[in-house]
């Protein structure tokens, strides 16, 4: 049990373009959702669709790249690991949310080129 760790793949569709913020320490970062599709059949063996949304956030790099790249409704694949964080807002009340921490990811949706221009 050794080789277990904290690791995720999700495949699915962004619902917005990411979000990406530049700090005055000149780190970066993007968010976004992702929607990610399952379908199963229910006990009437009708086939019943789901969607889970999933907050990503990356860091630097990779928010720069993914900010500049993905984008809202296309298929792309996450690769990375699940981070819980906690903050108290301005009432003192305590918020705890799970996200994504990306680290790696592949765009699916082919790119298309004008082979007219080149």
């Amino acid at each position: 049990m050794t080789s277990m760790r904290n690791s995720v793949q999700l495949i699915g569709r962004p619902g917005t373009d990411p979000e990406v913020k530049t700090f005055e320490n000149k780190r970066t970062v993007a968010h976004f959702n992702l929607a990610v599709n399952s379908s199963y059949k229910n006990a009437d063996q009708e086939r019943v669709d789901n969607t889970q949304w999933f907050p990503i956030v990356a860091w630097d790099k990779l928010a720069e790249t993914m900010g500049n790249l993905v984008k809202k409704g296309k298929h792309v694949a996450i690769e990375g690991s699940l981070r819980n964080r906690d903050w108290m807002d301005k009432n003192g009340i305590r918020h705890l949310t799970t996200e994504i921490l990306a680290s790696n990811f592949i765009l699916i949706d082919p790119v298309r080129y004008d082979t007219e221009k080149g």
